[in-house]
């Protein structure tokens, strides 16, 4: 016996072999949160960047001349975040995300009391996730504050304010990302003129669309 375990003691045949299969659990840990990390990343990217897309396009939309202010419709905010889904592409945005669409517009033209109200909304999106900045119908507000930064909307515009809320769908596991919701907000004021006269709240609807009421 005293032979045999010397003999075991001076053997270092598979050393390698057995160091390799003591550390692969950790390193195939280390692996697969790295690689799960860059998903999170990327896919946070991506959100933010929606959220930004569809801001930019709800500041560009409308129709009309160049001496009228621009008509917005449903049928061009349905185009807007039916564009907001396909970009999003695999994320499939509206299976396991909401968007939501405001308008912050001034109580008044001009402005003197620097109050503002969101005159509409549109969403989109399976996920249930309330507005956490405001509703449509809400007024008497003085803005809306974003990471200690106010948005407001200039006295003859409008500012258009988007959310997105994702429920982040795991590359592998859901064990690396405990927190599995990502969130994004944007900005943009209206580029041209609009017209806020007409219409449900400014919007018109010639082409008989379903509104994305929220």
């Amino acid at each position: 016996m005293g032979r045999t375990i010397a003999a075991l003691r001076r053997d270092r045949r598979a050393v390698a072999v057995v160091e390799f299969g003591l550390a692969l659990p950790l390193m195939t840990m280390v692996a697969f949160t790295g690689a799960e990390l860059t998903n999170y990343v990327t896919t946070k990217m991506r959100v933010s960047q929606l959220a930004l897309h569809v801001a930019d396009n709800a500041a560009r939309i409308g129709t009309g001349t160049v001496l009228a202010n621009k008509q917005i419709t449903e049928a061009q905010i349905n185009d807007l975040l039916t564009g907001a889904g396909l970009q999003g592409g695999r994320l499939d945005l509206y299976t396991h995300g909401r968007v939501i669409l405001s308008s912050l517009e001034p109580v008044a033209n001009p402005n003197p009391t620097n109050r503002f109200r969101i005159r509409w909304q549109r969403c989109r999106g399976a996920k249930v996730w309330p507005s956490s900045y405001g509703r449509a119908g809400d007024t008497n507000l003085t803005g809306i504050t974003v990471g200690g930064q106010l948005a407001t909307a200039p006295d003859d515009g409008a500012l258009m304010f988007v959310e997105v809320a994702y429920n982040y769908q795991p590359l592998i596991a859901r064990l690396f990302i405990p927190n599995g919701q990502i969130t994004a907000v944007a900005a943009m004021t209206v580029r041209d003129q609009r017209d806020f006269g007409g219409g449900n709240n400014g919007i018109y609807n010639n082409e008989n669309m379903v509104p994305s009421t929220c």
